[in-house]
C-alpha cells in the first residue's frame, strides 16, 4: 500500500479565537453604552503627558476607528432585529 507524500497530509486547522466578553457587549449594548466607553477612554488617553502622549495620540486615532467599528456592528444588529419583525410575503 502506497503511503501518502508529506504535501498530501492533512494539517488540522488551528480553533479560531474567540472573543466572548466583546461578542456579550456588541449583543447587550446600546449606541449611549458605546458612547460612554469611548468617552471614558478619551479621557484617560488625553490625561497623558509627554512621550506617553504622542502615543496616546496614535492610540486615540485607533480607538476611533475601533468606536466606529463597533457603531457599524450595532446599526446591523438593530437592522436585522427589524427585518425579524417585519411580516414575511408569502408568494402567491
Amino acid at each position: 500500500m502506497p503511503t501518502p507524500s508529506p504535501s498530501a497530509e492533512v494539517v488540522p486547522l488551528e480553533p479560531q479565537p474567540t472573543y466572548p466578553e466583546l461578542e456579550a457587549y456588541v449583543e447587550q449594548a446600546s449606541r449611549e453604552d458605546l458612547d460612554q466607553l469611548f468617552a471614558r477612554l478619551h479621557e484617560s488617553l488625553d490625561a497623558l503627558k509627554g512621550p506617553r502622549g504622542e502615543q496616546a495620540k496614535k492610540a486615540k486615532v485607533a480607538v476611533e476607528h475601533t468606536k466606529e467599528l463597533l457603531g457599524r456592528l450595532l446599526e446591523l444588529r438593530e437592522n436585522l432585529a427589524q427585518l425579524r419583525k417585519m411580516p414575511v410575503k408569502k408568494p402567491r
